[in-house]
């Protein structure tokens, strides 16, 4: 058998990992607060080789649209 498509086409095209400054402006809180979240289990982070938190570009923008779909829209 080849090789796992999945696997090489995941190797070509890398995820986009996001500081907790980043993950912290997209949802306007403190940096702080995305370590927190992390630190609870509601967002999963990775740990670089020196210790620092990095988050999937796709895990935040999946979170963001949940938290749109949960929060209803402002009556105007």
């Amino acid at each position: 058998m080849g090789p796992d498509w999945r696997r090489v086409v995941a190797m070509q095209t890398p995820e986009r990992l996001l500081t907790p400054g980043e993950v912290a402006l997209i949802f306007r809180v403190d940096p702080k607060t995305v370590t927190r979240w992390a630190s609870a289990g509601r967002i999963g982070s990775i740990r670089t080789p020196g210790g620092h938190r990095r988050f999937r570009e796709s895990e935040v923008n999946n979170l963001v649209a949940e938290l749109k779909v949960e929060s209803p829209e402002p009556a105007v």
